[in-house]
């Protein structure tokens, strides 16, 4: 049974019954990310999340691992473009002291300098290394073209020159300014009691007040014309990204472009992965995904191309995306692809974790309780025309972006973007 509790403060509180399972999942969700950032301090959203775990209030750097660990749980945390997400799973009879941990760390951080330096310093390395990994650094070049002078098109850890700059005051500020209870989304998933947890949250924070004030920038909803952006790296592969502007949170067309995306590049028997991959040899790996957030989305296609097939490859790639938009699917791939997403789907609720984190991010960033039966009713929906609607809405050429990272010459640079469509 799922239940939805909002304390007097604001804070929300969303459980999950599961019953029979060993372990429990909690998060604490923040609606603050990169996208909340500029140029000044682009990074401190990710800085934040990593200072958190330095010490609070009550437990030390230490305590925070040893009490989790120490009784065979894990936790950790991520952050996005619009929120960031403190959690852990942990055997069920450990939520409450796991709860307290996860509450004191990211609401009540000690923020220290002397820690701050040496996170800085973690960070800078981590930037280092991203973009060392030229199969990550090639989506932050898509980004940009997707979305060139906005937050979202700029690095979610930072650079070198803005994590640098941040200072402690500079992260007291950002925490006292988003990490606020109207804010705040508590997930929870396991054999456990609504009212219980209820109790000990509202014990710990109830009390705690502060309203959100800031919005982030929107970004822009069309293009008018394709972009590339190449950066030449002696790598043994190309790494190619392109990438479509595409829907936000809550389109009435979320659940088609998620399918258009598996018939396209979302398993080895898509479309890509068989003629790029398996028909010609013309890459290692090829597949596509989504992004969304709450004005805007990304649908892009990712590949490991050999040095010497790049310009093949990305023909190929681009006739298969306009044979979409041209002609119907057959009912079979339709179904096929429904079948991949509802199997994925539930496959994927089996976990704690994995629920709590579909449970939770859809309530702090599309304001949403979802129900696996609304889940599946939207998906079944989903018509033949429609995929032909949003392939043709979506793959405009003119939305069109392309990163690519490899040992490129300028004849292939200008034969690359021939095929695009720059003149």
């Amino acid at each position: 049974m799922r239940q939805l509790t909002t304390l007097d403060n604001k804070i929300r509180i969303v459980s999950q019954n599961l019953k029979d399972r060993d372990s429990a999942s909690i998060g604490i969700w923040f609606g603050a990310g990169g996208r909340y950032e500029n140029a000044q301090n682009k990074g401190i959203a990710h800085l934040m999340e990593h200072m958190a775990f330095k010490g609070s209030r009550n437990y030390s750097c230490e305590g925070v691992k040893q009490l989790i660990e120490g009784v065979g749980g894990n936790l950790n945390a991520f952050t996005g473009e619009e929120e960031t997400c403190y959690y852990a799973k942990v055997p069920r009879k450990h939520l409450s002291r796991t709860f307290d941990i996860l509450a004191d760390i990211s609401f009540f951080p000690t923020l220290s300098k002397d820690e701050l330096e040496k996170e800085r310093t973690v960070i800078l390395e981590e930037i280092k290394m991203y973009h060392d990994l030229p199969q990550y650094y090639v989506m932050e070049l898509l980004e940009e073209l997707l979305w060139p002078n906005h937050p979202l098109g700029m690095s979610l850890a930072g650079t070198s020159q803005t994590v640098s700059s941040i200072s402690q005051e500079d992260l007291s500020s950002f925490q006292r300014r988003y990490y606020v209870p109207d804010n705040v989304v508590i997930a929870l998933c396991g054999d456990i009691k609504h009212e219980q947890v209820v109790k000990y949250i509202e014990k710990k924070l109830g009390k705690l007040i502060g309203n959100k004030q800031d919005k982030f920038l929107l970004a822009r909803k069309g293009q008018d014309k394709p972009a590339v952006k190449f950066f030449a790296k002696n790598t043994e592969q190309m790494h190619l990204a392109l990438g479509y502007l595409s829907y936000e949170n809550n389109h009435k067309d979320s659940y088609v472009l998620s399918l258009l995306s598996i018939i396209l590049g979302g398993n080895m028997s898509s479309r890509l992965f068989s003629e790029v991959r398996e028909k010609r040899g013309l890459a290692y790996s090829i597949g596509s995904g989504l992004k969304s957030m709450a004005d805007t989305g990304m649908f892009m296609i990712r590949a490991g191309v050999d040095n010497q097939k790049i310009e093949d490859a990305l023909s190929v790639i681009l006739d298969v995306l306009k044979d979409i938009t041209r002609r119907e699917i057959s009912q079979d791939e339709l179904k096929r692809a429904k079948e991949y997403f509802l199997g994925q789907f539930l496959l994927g609720l089996e976990d704690t974790m994995d629920h709590m984190i579909w449970l939770g991010g859809a309530l702090i960033s599309q304001d949403q309780i979802k129900t696996v039966e609304g889940v599946v009713k939207k998906i079944n929906a989903v018509t033949l025309s429609d995929i032909k609607r949003v392939a043709q809405e979506i793959l405009s050429p003119k939305r069109l972006n392309v990163s690519l990272i490899g040992p490129l010459n300028d004849k292939q640079q200008t034969k690359l973007g021939s095929i695009v469509g720059i003149a």
